[in-house]
């Protein structure tokens, strides 16, 4: 009778760990709406693999153009929740591309999104765009400009990673237990076993601190010094693991884990890193603007 409990009970952990792995990629979906209100502003929609496509604003500012910036808005966001940061390298004179992820906001549908899925996204648009970008993820999409950075580092110039994990095992756990204590203590770790087997055990392949340090671009890791989901010590592990001299670390007072950008040190702090990488920020001009600079 013993055993038969034993095997209830382990079945029963088994079927409900794994339900929610599926209901961890569907819920939840928060978009907010925020639209551009500044320069030249392109509304169109570019393939992404699979048939799919995604709804993404291309806005040039007025005057001379000194790059481009391909902007990885967060889990559950949409496009529109990047526009706040894009306004500040708009006033930098940076052409903005923001996008929404495949089961973000518009963008076709997809079952199981992670952040390999969003660096294929930001691949679709680097694809589309055909010149070298500099590549700002948030959160989970800061995961994915990571990813996507070490897949094709001959096309990004810099690197910004907002509010950044770096284990996907660890962070993922961090995040369970957040939302909640027991869920992520009880459920999370098989939730976790689930997710790396689905995955094909590349979760720790992935892992942003495993492919920092072969990136050859700069990079700058933003973090909010009060972040409860991802906590600060993820920052400066993942700032340490780049080459030595390679990335730059804010750590913003005050700020949670989306308020970096409203801090008054943000604005200063991105305008500084750009000026020290003219050469990188000019690689990203498109063709057509290359006689503004």
């Amino acid at each position: 009778m013993f055993w038969i409990v034993v095997v209830v009970l382990t079945g029963g952990y088994l079927a409900a760990t794994l339900a929610m792995t599926y209901l961890v990629h569907r819920l939840p979906r928060r978009p907010v709406v925020d639209r551009p209100d500044w320069g030249e502003t392109l509304d169109t929609w570019v393939p992404t693999r699979g048939g799919g496509r995604l709804e993404l604003w291309r806005i040039v500012p007025a005057g001379p153009v000194r790059g481009t910036v391909v902007m990885i808005h967060g889990w559950s966001r949409n496009r529109d929740r990047m526009v706040a940061r894009a306004r500040h390298f708009a006033r930098q004179g940076m052409i903005t591309v923001l996008f929404s992820a495949r089961d973000h906001g518009r963008s076709s549908r997809f079952r199981f999104m992670n952040a390999v899925e969003f660096a294929e996204d930001a691949l679709a648009v680097m694809d589309w765009l055909g010149h070298p970008v500099i590549l700002y993820g948030h959160s989970a999409g800061a995961g994915g400009a990571i990813i996507a950075a070490s897949r094709r580092p001959e096309q990004v110039a810099l690197l910004f990673l907002e509010a950044c994990y770096t284990d996907s095992r660890e962070g993922l756990l961090s995040l369970y237990r957040w939302f909640n204590p027991v869920f992520g203590r009880v459920f999370g770790p098989m939730i976790l076993n689930w997710m790396n087997l689905l995955y094909r055990f590349q979760m720790k392949a992935v892992s942003p601190e495993r492919l920092a340090p072969r990136l050859p671009m700069p990079a700058m890791v933003i973090h909010g010094a009060e972040d409860r989901r991802f906590p600060v010590a993820f920052a400066r592990r993942l700032h340490q693991a780049f080459p030595e001299g390679r990335a730059r670390l804010l750590v913003v007072p005050g700020a949670g884990h989306s308020g970096s950008s409203e801090h008054p040190q943000y604005a200063g702090a991105v305008a500084d890193f750009l000026a020290a990488h003219p050469g990188a920020c000019a690689a990203t001009i498109p063709p057509a603007h290359r006689d503004w600079a």
